[in-house]
């Protein structure tokens, strides 16, 4: 299996302080994540004054500020992304943003990023797509809320427009947060693969790590993942959000799941060859048995360890005549 690109989702839980954003790039080094992915966009470009908020961004935050000033307050500037960007760099890490509408695109472009996520709400954004398409660079493209025929649909806008199909990796995603474990539905990750055949991963918001480390072992090649630097901070994602003690045991168990998948071959392993003397059996004496005796169930048997005759030859055994005396627990040789 080939290592699971890891990103930790900061996403606007930074709550547009840049010294947010720089700890949390610091927890995702940290904790072994390949990438720290944030968001890019202006509140005008997206959102309408009377935009209502979603259940759990009522849950999260209240009903005193409308939906548009909650996230305003959330934004980045265009010096607060160079600055995170060349953070991460000085990190070592990937910087991912996703970008939601034509200014923000623009802005991470100038940052020279390779890799364009596009979040699930864009699916059908034609404008973005068709703009994104053009650039033909590497896509990571989430797919929550969508149907097969809407995947199809924005596979073949980015294509029509110029991206390599190759470089789309398709997201299974649930946008509820925190997503139910009913409603997870992570077999619909393989059926986006064996319908587009393209690489496929997972964008998780159900509470815990137990989802994106089954997601690593059924074969997704992304696994992303929200986290905060506390989950009790005023904003929309915190409270569905891992803490930087669970992001990091989240990467351990995905690359010991890497490790677990093997490659596929049945054999004993290297480890377990050692245990074949003690756990194994050799045909024994279960008696004495005199020279010229014959061979029977009543005077043979199975015992640990092996080193003896393999119990494969048992059949071979019964009704042969003994050529010597054998004591008890003695190997049975012919």
């Amino acid at each position: 299996m080939n290592k699971v690109y890891i990103i930790a989702e900061a996403g606007v839980n930074h709550n547009g302080s840049v010294e947010n954003a720089i700890k949390l790039i610091d927890c995702a080094v940290s904790a072994g994540a390949d990438a720290i992915k944030f968001q890019t966009f202006k509140t005008e470009c997206n959102i309408t004054l009377n935009a209502p908020k979603a259940e759990y961004q009522i849950n999260n935050c209240g009903t005193e500020e409308t939906q548009f000033e909650m996230v305003k307050k959330l934004e980045l500037t265009e010096e607060d992304h160079q600055m995170i960007f060349n953070y991460c760099k000085g990190k070592n890490i990937d910087f991912l943003s996703t970008p939601f509408d034509h200014w923000s695109l623009k802005l991470l472009l100038k940052l020279n990023i390779n890799t364009i996520k596009i979040a699930s709400g864009e699916i059908n954004n034609v404008p973005l797509l068709r703009e994104i398409g053009c650039l033909n660079k590497k896509i990571i493209l989430s797919t929550g809320m969508a149907n097969i025929g809407e995947i199809e649909n924005a596979i073949n806008l980015l294509c029509d427009n110029g991206t390599n199909r190759n470089n789309i990796t398709l997201l299974h995603c649930n946008t509820e947060y925190p997503t139910p474990y009913v409603d997870v539905n992570l077999k619909a990750m393989t059926t986006m693969e064996n319908t587009f055949k393209l690489n496929v991963g997972y964008s998780d918001h159900t509470l815990g790590i137990i989802v994106p480390v089954a997601a690593a072992a059924m074969g997704a090649t992304i696994v992303e993942k929200h986290f905060t630097l506390d989950k009790n901070m005023k904003g929309p994602d915190h409270q569905a959000s891992l803490s930087p003690e669970e992001l990091k045991y989240m990467v351990e168990s995905i690359r010991n799941i890497e490790k677990s998948l093997g490659d596929g071959i049945k054999k004993p392993s290297k480890s377990e060859l050692k245990n074949i003397q003690i756990a194994r059996r050799s045909i024994v004496a279960i008696k004495k048995i005199e020279k010229g005796e014959i061979f029977s169930e009543n005077n043979i048997g199975l015992k640990r360890p092996a080193g003896g005759m393999s119990p494969i030859f048992w059949d071979e055994i019964i009704g042969k005549t003994a050529k010597q005396t054998f004591l008890t627990d003695q190997f049975i040789e012919i």
